[in-house]
Formats: structure tokens, C-alpha cells, sequence
């Protein structure tokens, strides 16, 4: 089940980029789950990790390489989260990058793992390590929407974005694909997302790019508020293409940002069990802060998730969640809220004119934006999510059978 699938765009070649996909057998025979992707020398790689105290192994090793080397190839397994597996895991995530290391001719420290699954299970290293002598004679600049799906999990369907600038007349290519599909309220990452540009661009910049990239796309998602153990979001320069600086930097920026978010949003259309696409728009907030405060808690209320998918206007709901929002005297009378354009309550209660059949008519549509005015200030914020179904409860009890 899928809100508004799209199909997998035509992905441009990103010069000093190729990618090679295998069916490593880590959790089910025949299906692709592994995925390594091969950097040329001389690229600058940026990346933000999960917050997740129980960070996996994988992303601990990613960290520090990432600090020893310069990266030369990402290998990225699913199936298996490499996560909660204690020192035994950090071994096995080593043994992984030697193994890389050892048939590209290269340094384990110039591998960045990563892995998505099962948390808790030891990683079965002797068939990701046999997994690469398939996904390496298979490398291709062309192999983006092989690799999109050689990283799901539950999702649904492969996830693949793109844009292009023009730089004095040279063209900048900017492709990326991404996973997720629950376990979904990402701390400074995705579940998983790889992003990749021809465009030359120093170190610093690219970090502090992709930092802000991030927090208006990938941070402003929640399907279930878990955060989990294995995000990571990469963003890979290769320098082949013009020099990104001076009044060219926005213009790269403004393309970034609409690959993260359109992979992001491309997350939550596809949350577990999701028949809708939600937009939490919220207006008329002291700070930015305090405007996503009241995105989330309305995006993380049970009661008006299953109400959305139930397509019951019942507003009561969405005004608790703004009342219990973590800010300080809210008077609620200098609150509205309009759902799809319909104006539900103002004034701290029931609009003038408002019908239960024009609330349900709302909430019935796929696509809902939920409009909060705060009536404090002139901050805003955006946050997306989906509803919560029947489906959801049944994928994930069955997550691991």
C-alpha cells in the first residue's frame, strides 16, 4: 500500500559514480540486499548519522573511517541491522570492509558500511562477503535503480529523485535514492538515503549543505516517531563537474534540497500500511521551534493518525494534540484550524458554518494539509506524515516471520 506512487525517474549519469546490486541471500534467497557503490578518488563525502544511543555498528565504523580515509566505496546490506550486537557486531562490520578492501585493492578505513534490517541478529558476514564478488563485476553509472531496490526493506517500492543546474553553461547533475518505511522520525537522517553530484565542492561546504538539506527534509518526517538505530544520510561530490562557490552556492542548494525532500516525502507516501499523505502546515508560531513542536505532536497522536485513515472529522483530536504541545501560554483562542482548506475551528472552537459533512468530505482525499494557526507570532513550519491503519499493526507484527 502505497499514497501516491510515482515511478522511478530516468537517473543521469553521475561521472565517478557507479553502482553494483547482489542477492546475498542475508535474510531471504533470490532478492537483492546488497549494495555497493564505488566512489572515484579525489571525492569529497559528507554524512549525517542517527542520534540513536544504540547506533549501530555499522554506523559507529562509518563515523570513524570517515575521519581516517578518504571514502572509496559505501557497502550497504539488508536484512540485518548489524545493531545491538555489542562488540561481536563492531568485528563483523570490520570484517566486512577488509573484505571490500581486500578485492578493490584499497584500505578498510576507505569503506563506510551500512546495514538496515533486523536489530539484534549477528550479521551473516560470510554471505554479505560472498555477495561482493556478484555486485562488483556489476558496477555501472547506471545501476541507481538497481541499488534503490537493493536497499528496501518494507518499503513498497524503489524511491529515486533527481535535478540538474546549469553552471556557465556546464550542467551539474544531483541523483539520489533513499529507504524507509517505518521505524520513521529520523534524528538528523533518513533511514537510509545516498546522494551523489559531479559538482566540485570543498569538504566543509559539503557538510554544512547537506546538514541544512537534511533538517528541511529528512528531519521534518515522522510515520511512527521511532528513531532508528541505522540512519544515515550520504551525499557524495565527486568534483568531475564545475566548482560550486560564490553566487552559484544557492543555486546548488535550492536542487539539493528538492532531491532530500522529494526522497523524504517519497518515505512517508510510502509508510507502512499508508493510505494518505499528510501535511501538518503550521502558522503564526513565536519561533520555528515552537511551530514544529506542534507539527510533531499532532504527527505523532494515535488518535488523530487512526482518525485520518478512518476519514473521521474528528477535530477534538487535533486540537488536544495542539494543547498538549510542549510551548508556554498558548491562548487558545488565538488558534484556527483548517483542514484541506476547510475551516474547521477558530477562535479556540467550532467555525461559524462548519458541517460534519464538509470535515469528512476533508478528511476523506489522499493528499490532507492540516493548517495550524497559532495566532503568537510569524514562524512557521512543515512537517509530513501518514495515518495509521490496520496495516501497519499486521506489517510489523509480522515483521520478523
Amino acid at each position: 500500500m502505497a499514497v501516491g506512487a510515482a515511478q522511478f525517474p530516468e537517473m543521469p549519469v553521475i561521472e565517478g559514480v557507479r553502482l553494483g546490486v547482489a542477492s546475498a541471500g542475508i535474510k531471504k534467497p533470490g532478492r537483492r540486499d546488497l549494495v555497493v557503490i564505488e566512489i572515484a578518488e579525489g571525492s569529497h563525502v559528507a554524512a549525517t548519522f542517527t542520534r540513536n544511543a544504540f547506533s549501530a555498528a555499522p554506523i559507529q565504523i562509518a563515523k570513524r573511517h570517515l575521519v581516517d580515509a578518504a571514502p572509496r566505496y559505501l557497502l550497504i546490506n539488508t536484512g540485518n541491522a548489524n545493531a545491538g550486537t555489542g562488540e561481536a557486531g563492531m568485528q563483523d562490520a570490520r570484517a566486512c570492509c577488509a573484505a571490500l578492501a581486500e578485492r578493490t585493492g584499497t584500505v578498510p578505513e576507505a569503506i563506510l558500511p551500512y546495514s538496515t534490517g533486523v536489530i539484534g541478529e549477528p550479521l551473516p558476514v560470510a554471505k554479505l562477503t560472498a555477495g561482493l564478488d556478484e555486485a562488483l563485476p556489476g558496477l555501472s553509472a547506471e545501476g541507481w535503480q538497481a541499488a534503490a531496490e537493493g536497499i528496501l526493506t518494507t518499503d513498497t517500492r524503489p524511491k529515486g529523485a533527481c535535478r540538474h543546474i546549469v553552471i556557465e553553461g556546464q550542467r551539474v547533475n544531483i541523483a539520489g535514492i533513499s529507504k524507509g518505511a517505518g521505524m520513521i522520525q529520523p534524528n538528523m537522517a533518513t533511514m537510509l538515503a545516498f546522494v551523489a553530484t559531479d559538482a566540485e565542492i570543498e569538504q566543509a561546504q559539503l557538510q554544512h549543505l547537506l546538514r541544512a538539506a537534511v533538517d528541511r527534509s529528512f528531519n521534518r518526517i515522522t510515520i511512527d516517531s521511532d528513531t532508528s538505530t541505522n540512519d544515515a544520510c550520504t551525499l557524495i561530490a565527486t568534483g568531475r563537474g564545475p566548482r560550486i562557490e560564490g553566487e552559484h552556492v544557492a543555486a546548488f542548494a535550492t536542487a539539493l534540497n528538492e532531491v532530500l525532500l522529494e526522497l523524504a516525502q517519497a518515505i512517508v507516501r510510502d509508510g507502512e500500511g499508508a493510505t494518505k499523505f499528510i501535511t501538518l502546515d503550521v502558522r503564526e508560531a513565536k519561533s520555528e521551534t515552537e511551530a514544529l513542536d506542534v507539527a510533531f505532536t499532532v504527527a505523532h497522536s494515535p488518535l488523530v493518525k487512526t482518525a485520518l485513515y478512518a476519514s473521521d472529522a474528528n477535530w477534538g483530536r487535533i486540537l488536544a494534540a495542539i494543547g498538549r504541545a510542549p510551548i508556554e501560554a498558548l491562548d487558545v483562542t488565538g488558534v484556527s484550524l483548517d483542514i484541506n482548506g476547510v475551516t474547521i475551528a477558530e477562535r479556540g472552537g467550532r467555525a461559524e458554518g462548519y458541517t460534519e459533512a464538509k470535515g469528512s468530505a476533508a478528511m476523506a482525499k489522499e493528499e490532507i494539509v492540516i493548517t495550524i494557526r497559532l495566532g503568537r507570532g510569524e514562524k512557521s513550519a512543515q512537517v509530513w506524515t501518514s495515518d495509521l491503519s490496520h496495516d501497519y499493526v499486521s506489517i510489523n507484527a509480522d515483521y520478523r516471520s
